[in-house]
């Protein structure tokens, strides 16, 4: 009975192949969709991803996000630097600063300070160059998706391609001379800004004068010591907002989802992909359980039970499914693909594959069971009448 079922689903080409269309315009809509706002959210918390080597963020308590800059107290270093359970605690200074280039154009970046004694926090992976440039005077590392995009020089030929900014290469940061002295790979920021590493002296030089300079202190915890328990404990102490870094990421997610409309324009997407593959699936599916009834009514003539017949129905559904499925999935990987050098943030963990896969088994399911009340009901015989 199972070879009937799929003789009687791919005899009828053009249902089927409008079935499986609509699954694979559902599963690439919801993939695509869904992989491009999970990309969205992972750059939202990129510098904390990219700083990997501190446990625990410690920063003013009024601060939502990692771009929620709230400068502190320099000496509020050392008050963390006192709590028992620390075994290091670096400054860090973060801030949106204007680069002026070659042509005289501006560009915002997003400038890192790191500790002049140890540049703890520098760049997860160097191109070119070594962290410990950022010793020579007047120095920056520059991440590589800048200096060959926002950063990059205007070509000496009229209408040529720009130039990538290179070792050796200079910047004006408010109005401060800076000596490229290496290139890094980081992830890409939310708004996609250049990333500019430098020292955290050089940073304050950079920086307006402001009373406070000292944005994070970047906290590594003892050797067996609780992270929860010891963000307590620094928050007793100073009074300052202590989280450990995936905490920290996850608030970023939440302040983006809550006070943006990033989560309703990606669900109203998907959403819609999700209602076009039921409309699509869903009433092709039944056009064609109905075009096949007097099939059905002959099997059932011929002894076949309900349950046979259900059977049938529902492997017929599973087989589009999961061709769809797999097409639909196939196209968002390769849209991913294509797209991975680019400004698009797209990414596909293995929870999407399994929304989809979800989302699509119920289409199916939907599908079926709106074609099986028919046959449920049919007589036998259906297949004498003219």
């Amino acid at each position: 009975m199972n070879f009937v079922a799929i003789k009687m689903l791919i005899g009828d080409r053009a249902k089927y192949l409008g079935i499986i269309f609509g699954l694979t315009f559902a599963s690439l809509l919801i993939t695509q969709q869904m992989s491009i706002f999970v990309g969205l959210m992972t750059r939202t918390y990129s510098a904390v991803t990219d700083l990997g080597q501190p446990d625990i963020w410690v920063m003013d308590e009024k601060v939502q996000f990692i771009d929620d800059l709230k400068p502190l107290q320099s000496t509020e270093l050392y008050r963390v630097r006192g709590v028992e359970g620390v075994q290091w605690a670096m400054p860090l200074y973060k801030g949106l600063l204007k680069a002026r280039l070659s042509n005289g154009n501006f560009q915002t970046c997003n400038v890192f300070g790191l500790d002049d004694a140890t540049l703890m926090g520098g760049p997860p992976e160097m191109i070119e160059g070594t962290l410990d440039d950022l010793r020579r005077s007047e120095s920056v590392i520059v991440d590589i998706n800048g200096a060959y995009g926002k950063l990059a020089k205007p070509s000496a030929i009229p209408g040529g391609k720009p130039e990538p900014l290179k070792v050796g290469d200079t910047l004006e940061l408010n109005d401060h001379r800076a000596v490229v002295v290496g290139l890094c790979k980081v992830g890409r920021t939310f708004q996609s800004q250049p990333v500019v590493y430098t020292t955290f002296s050089r940073a304050t030089t950079y920086a307006p004068r402001e009373r406070k300079l000292l944005t994070f202190v970047l906290v590594r915890a003892k050797a067996g010591q609780d992270l929860n328990e010891l963000c307590d404990r620094i928050q007793a102490s100073t009074g300052l907002l202590a989280i450990p870094a995936d905490e920290f990421k996850w608030n970023t997610v939440k302040y983006f989802m809550k006070y943006t409309g990033i989560p309703i324009n990606f669900g109203m997407a998907v959403l819609l992909g999700f209602l076009v593959g039921i409309a699509i699936a869903g009433q092709t599916f039944y056009n064609f359980t109905i075009e096949n009834l007097k099939q059905f009514g002959a099997l059932k003539a011929m002894g076949t039970g309900n349950f046979t017949l259900l059977r049938m129905i529902l492997l017929q559904a599973l087989l589009v499914g999961t061709i769809g499925y797999g097409l639909g999935v196939g196209a968002a990987s390769l849209f991913g693909l294509i797209s991975r050098n680019s400004e698009l943030a797209f990414r596909m963990p293995w929870q999407i594959l399994a929304i989809t896969a979800a989302a699509v088994t119920f289409i199916c399911m939907v599908s079926a069971l709106i074609s099986i009340r028919k046959v449920i009901k049919l007589e036998p015989a259906i297949v004498f009448k003219s």
